[in-house]
């Protein structure tokens, strides 16, 4: 049924994807904008930063599974795993989507599938479907013949954990959400490829939601133990001392507190909640609010740590500062800057004046949001050696095995529990 596979986007998702369907002996048409990403891909490299992945892609071109190209050619299914940011006013942005709809509608044919996978909010399937029958008035789609369209849709999202996707899109449950039932059987079809987790099918409004859900819950709890951080700052306590001793109950289990929440799933989707029912999303938009405002904290607790340098030293200025920031991901251990608060919190440093010192062991450059006279990206060692106050925004393993030599520091905020 499926003997080529196209998948629209080949970023940290869509990557991993095609490679696990190409290592499946299926042929795979990996498509995407970006031409550094497609050359790298034809040469058997990868562009991510995700373990195992490497030696998957290497294999799965060098057998002629797998090729990259940016222009979207004719297959039996196509996935769509491109960006879902949001505009000015947290509201979503689905230009990605319709963009991959227009590219994949001339090559459409009879018999199709086409599965979005981007987090999207509620009712983006829908609206891929009308594009794509706007585009292709010769061929019928769900919202016009049902079960008997020319060209099936479903939504299935991905819930992995970066570090993990290879395994986790492997061996993880998936919820499958057609706009038909001939839809979810064919996206179900398709997923039993690889995927060894279970299959759950419903529609496709339940699908896009649970997977809202899913990153809502975790933002809520998160922004519980970041809201107990600001609280124990206030009342002289050790959070992380605190959510220890709260975590031996039997039934409590707190997240821990971290210098805001990045990435983009949890930092964005809630927001796609909270635009489609304002009304009712009040957990949701509190948790988004408190998530949000973690680096503003954090970069006040600097602040007063840099006019306390000054007041100890009144020949320097804050632009003789050197404030060290360990870690630029959202996240330890990946070279993921999206939403970052952790980019955040650097830029804004940067702004301020003082010598920012960046120590980001999963990338080789700063990102553009980052380049500033006075933001440089330096080694731990070299920025230890000089750094007047250091500021631990990621709990990466070269950190953590570096802890003692930190913990030394005269002047160190640890917002990620490192020394805990």
């Amino acid at each position: 049924m499926f003997n080529t596979i196209s998948m629209i986007g080949l970023g940290y998702i869509g990557l991993p994807t095609a490679t696990l369907f190409a290592s499946r002996k299926k042929h795979v048409i990996g498509v995407d904008i970006n031409q550094h990403a497609v050359d790298t891909i034809n040469r058997g490299k990868i562009h991510i930063v995700e373990p195992e992945l490497d030696m998957l892609v290497h294999a799965a071109v060098t057998e002629g599974y797998l090729r990259a190209t940016t222009q979207p050619e004719p297959a039996d299914a196509f996935l769509i795993a491109v960006p879902t940011p949001f505009m000015d006013g947290h509201k979503a942005d689905l230009r990605y989507i319709e963009a991959a709809a227009l590219a994949i509608a001339p090559v459409l044919q009879k018999g199709n599938l086409v599965i979005l996978e981007s987090t999207s909010p509620v009712g983006a399937t829908e609206k891929l479907a009308a594009w794509l029958a706007a585009a292709r008035s010769d061929l019928s789609f769900p919202q016009q013949a049902g079960e008997e369209a020319d060209i099936q849709i479903a939504y299935c999202p991905e819930r992995v954990l970066p570090g993990r996707v290879v395994h986790e899109l492997v061996s993880n449950d998936r919820v499958i959400g057609g706009m038909t039932q001939a839809a979810t059987s064919k996206a179900t079809a398709l997923y039993k490829i690889f995927v060894e987790g279970a299959l759950v099918p419903t529609n496709a409004r339940t699908a896009e939601m649970c997977k809202l859900t899913e990153n809502s819950f975790r933002d809520v709890n998160i922004a519980f133990a970041n809201e107990l951080s600001l609280i124990c700052d206030k009342l002289g306590i050790n959070v992380w001392e605190l959510i220890q001793l709260a975590n031996r109950h039997p039934r409590v289990n707190i997240l821990q507190p971290g210098a805001g929440v990045g990435g983009h799933c949890i930092a964005v989707d809630p927001w796609f909640i909270v635009e489609t029912t304002p009304e009712q999303a009040h957990i949701i938009r509190t948790a988004r609010e408190v998530n949000d405002g973690k680096p503003e904290w954090v970069i006040e607790k600097i602040k007063t740590e840099i006019a306390d340098v000054l007041k100890q030293k009144p020949g320097m200025t804050k632009g003789d500062i050197k404030v060290a920031c360990l870690g630029l991901a959202f996240k330890p251990d990946i070279d993921d800057l999206r939403e970052s608060p952790a980019v955040d919190i650097t830029r804004e440093l940067g702004l301020l004046g003082s010598q920012v010192l960046a120590v980001e062991p999963n990338i080789d450059t700063l990102p553009a949001a980052l380049e500033m006279p006075n933001i440089k990206l330096l080694t731990l060692d070299a920025v230890l050696a000089t750094a007047d106050i250091v500021c631990v925004l990621v709990k990466h393993k070269e950190f953590t095995e570096a802890k003692v030599q930190i913990g030394k520091q005269a002047r160190l905020l640890d917002v990620v529990g490192l020394l805990a």
